[in-house]
């Protein structure tokens, strides 16, 4: 059974920082491309972030280019997230997300956990 379970999210002032985690388990991590998604209320779920496997080669969503860094352990079977500089505009819920393409593609997200950018 495979499980992505986010952590890190909380309540922080505009120009605060936040690393999130996401723990895999179940599943071939290094494999899989890894990315951050978020969903603000009202909005469609967009892609904040991107890695993949092998390589580590990252890409990023203009507004959060500069101020976010996506990185994976693979050891660990974890992806993080870490979040500098954060803006109201970065509220949202914050979802992992698991891809494996090839003749038997698979996705998988998490749960999603939320953020939260106030003074």
């Amino acid at each position: 059974q495979v499980q992505l379970v986010e952590s890190g999210g909380g309540l922080v002032q505009p120009g605060g920082s936040l690393r999130l985690s996401c723990a895999a388990s179940g599943l071939t991590f290094y494999m899989y491309t890894m990315s951050w998604y978020r969903q603000a209320p009202g909005k469609e779920r967009e892609l904040v972030a991107v890695i993949i496997s092998p390589g580590g080669s990252t890409n990023y969503a203009d507004s959060v280019k500069g101020r976010f860094t996506i990185s994976r352990d693979n050891a660990a079977t974890s992806l993080y997230l870490q979040m500098n500089s954060l803006k109201p505009e970065d509220t949202a819920v914050y979802y992992c997300n698991a891809k494996l393409r090839g003749v038997a593609p698979r996705e998988y997200w998490g749960q999603g956990t939320q953020v939260t950018v106030s003074s």
